[in-house]
């Protein structure tokens, strides 16, 4: 039986991994690169990159001494999804507010 896989969601609920990800929708980097960005270490990093290895946000290949990462975006079409179920109920409560505001200033 295989270990338990990191889904999307969890994979993104860190911020670390948030700018990991975002660093890496620019261009393709070194562990060393995406490090430098960080005030913690190599080792911590190449966790949070394990991390979002198994969720399939990312992927690394050797290049020379270097592994080199890369974005895989797809999985987080997941994320996109679920949340626009709920933008509903935050596109209601801008419209509400638009009628207070609007009702709001005719009362002035």
């Amino acid at each position: 039986m295989s270990a338990l896989k990191h889904d999307v969601f969890q994979a993104i609920a860190d911020p670390t991994r948030r700018e990991v990800l975002r660093l890496l929708a620019g261009k393709e980097l070194a562990i060393t690169e995406i490090t430098s960005h960080f005030p913690i270490s190599r080792t911590a990093i190449a966790k949070h990159l394990h991390i979002l290895s198994e969720a399939n946000l990312v992927s690394g290949k050797k290049v020379g001494r270097e592994k080199i990462y890369q974005l895989h975006p797809e999985p987080l079409t997941e994320v996109k999804q679920w949340l626009s179920y709920y933008e509903q109920f935050w596109n209601n409560k801008l419209s509400i507010l638009k009628h207070i505001v609007e009702n709001d200033d005719e009362t002035l």
